[in-house]
């Protein structure tokens, strides 16, 4: 089963992720910040990670750097999951190591057309 490491500040997002990403057959687990998910990945690294932009402790962009020099032997791919929509944001993440980027709110068919073309679903 893929795994999925979905991380946002918002239970809200993370519950209705956990549920979308269930019903494609993904084995999820959650963080809340960039600093847990890098302390989950270190432990045990997803197949896919869905990444808020703005958290506290640390941010989407920062956790994104720091997976990118961790010792992480498998590289997750990386969706970033936001509200922000400029390209410049979008070029920014990409740069920055994200796989492919998918706007809030986003629905199951959205998640599972931006997961196919990561190659996750």
């Amino acid at each position: 089963m893929k795994t999925c490491l979905v991380v946002d500040d918002s239970k809200v997002i993370r519950k209705v992720a956990r549920h979308i990403l269930e019903t494609l057959d993904f084995q999820v687990t959650e963080a809340c910040d960039g600093r847990e998910a890098m302390d989950a990945c270190l432990v045990s690294a997803p197949d896919v990670i869905l990444l808020d932009w703005n958290m506290p402790v640390m941010s989407g962009m920062d956790f994104l750097r720091a997976l990118r020099e961790s010792d992480v032997p498998t590289r997750p791919k990386v969706v970033f999951c936001t509200t922000e929509n400029g390209m410049a944001y979008i070029r920014a993440a990409i740069e920055a190591g994200a796989d492919e980027y998918v706007m809030k709110p986003f629905d199951r068919d959205t998640l599972e057309s931006k997961l196919q073309i990561v190659g996750m679903a």
